[in-house]
C-alpha cells in the first residue's frame, strides 16, 4: 500500500507524465465508446490541430521558463496570417520570400516585446498585452474586417501536403520540437534560461545577461507564433482578424498542463507537447458528444487549477 501511495506521489511530481497518461486514457476511452473517434484519419487530424498549439506553445514555453509571459501570441499569429498573403511578391514562384518576410515581422514584434521589458522595465504581462491591443487595432485598419485569401504555393503546400501520409504540419511540429528540446537541454543557453527564471539576481551575478536573453526569448516567441500563423493560414487558405485569438490561452494552457511553472525556473517543452494534444482531444470529445462549449472552458480551467495546486504544494515541500 505504501509503495502504491509513493508511486502516486511520484506521478504528481511529474505533471508532464500525468498529462501524457491523461491523453492516453482520453484516447482509449473515446476510441472505445465513440464510433470513429479512434480512427487513424481522425487521430491524424487531431494531431494536425495540436501542431498549431504546440508550435505557438514552443515560444510560450521559453518565455514562461524564464519567468515571463507572452500575451501577444494570438495577435502575432493573426498578423502573420493576414500580412503573409499581402506581402508575398508575385515574382517569387516558390513563395518562400513571403514566408521569410512574414516570419521576420513576427520575430521583430517579439523583439519589441523583449526590448520594452528589458530596456524600459515594463512588466512582460503589460508589455505583451499592450502590443496585442496595438496589433489588433492595426489589423482592423489594414484588413478592414475582410478575409485575405492565400495564393502562396509554399503556404498552401504546408497546410495540405501529406508526405508519406503524414500532414506537413505534424512534420513541422516535430522539427520545432527537436529544435526547442535541443535548445533547452543540450545547449548552454537552455541552462541560462532556467537560471533566469529560478533566480534572476543570482543568474545576473553569475554573468548571465538578462537583457540579451530577454530579447532572444521574446524574438523566438514571435518567430514560433509566426510559424504557427503560417501553418494555420495554409490549413484555412485565408486569414482574417481574430484567427489567432483562440491560440493565446490554449498555448498558455498547454505549457501549464505540461508541468512548466508559471513562475518560471522549472519546466520543459517535452511537457507542452502532450499538453497541446490533451487540449485538442478534449475539445474534439466535447464537440463529438454535442456538449456545450462552456464545458470545454470548465474542463481546461479545472485541469490547470489542479496541476497548479499540485505543483504549488510540491514547491512548498
Amino acid at each position: 500500500m505504501n509503495a502504491l501511495s509513493s508511486a502516486f506521489r511520484d506521478l504528481f511530481r511529474h505533471p508532464a507524465l500525468l498529462t501524457l497518461i491523461l491523453v492516453a486514457l482520453v484516447w482509449v476511452v473515446a476510441g472505445i465508446t465513440l464510433r470513429g473517434f479512434g480512427a487513424y484519419g481522425h487521430l491524424r487530424y487531431l494531431l494536425e490541430l495540436a501542431a498549431v498549439i504546440g508550435i505557438a506553445g514552443a515560444g510560450q514555453t521559453l518565455v514562461i521558463i524564464m519567468g515571463g509571459i507572452d500575451l501577444s501570441v494570438g495577435a502575432v499569429i493573426t498578423v502573420t496570417a493576414i500580412l503573409l498573403p499581402l506581402i508575398s511578391p508575385g515574382w517569387d514562384p516558390t513563395g518562400l520570400v513571403g514566408i521569410f518576410l512574414a516570419l521576420a515581422i513576427a520575430s521583430g514584434i517579439g523583439l519589441l516585446n523583449g526590448a520594452g521589458s528589458a530596456f524600459l522595465g515594463v512588466p512582460p504581462i503589460i508589455m505583451t498585452l499592450a502590443m496585442a491591443t496595438f496589433l489588433q487595432g492595426l489589423l482592423v485598419i489594414i484588413a478592414g474586417g475582410s478575409a485575405v485569401s492565400v495564393t502562396n504555393g509554399a503556404v498552401i503546400w504546408l497546410g495540405s501536403a501529406r508526405p508519406f501520409g503524414v500532414p506537413a504540419g505534424i512534420i513541422l511540429w516535430v522539427i520545432v520540437s527537436i529544435v526547442v528540446l535541443v535548445l533547452l537541454h543540450r545547449m548552454p543557453m537552455g541552462a541560462r534560461f532556467l537560471a533566469l527564471g529560478a533566480n534572476p539576481i543570482a543568474a545576473r551575478l553569475s554573468g548571465v545577461s538578462i537583457t540579451r536573453n530577454t530579447l532572444l526569448l521574446y524574438a523566438l516567441s514571435g518567430l514560433f507564433a509566426g510559424v504557427a500563423g503560417t501553418l494555420i493560414l495554409g490549413m484555412n487558405r485565408q486569414g482574417y482578424v481574430g484567427i489567432g485569438d483562440p491560440y493565446l490561452l490554449t498555448s498558455i494552457a498547454a505549457v501549464v498542463l505540461g508541468g512548466t511553472s508559471i513562475l518560471g525556473g522549472k519546466g520543459t517543452y517535452a511537457g507542452t507537447i502532450p499538453g497541446a494534444i490533451l487540449l485538442v482531444t478534449t475539445t474534439a470529445l466535447i464537440t463529438v458528444v454535442n456538449a456545450s462549449p462552456g464545458w470545454r472552458s470548465i474542463m481546461f480551467g479545472s485541469l490547470i487549477l489542479a496541476l497548479l495546486l499540485v505543483s504549488g504544494r510540491e514547491a512548498r515541500r
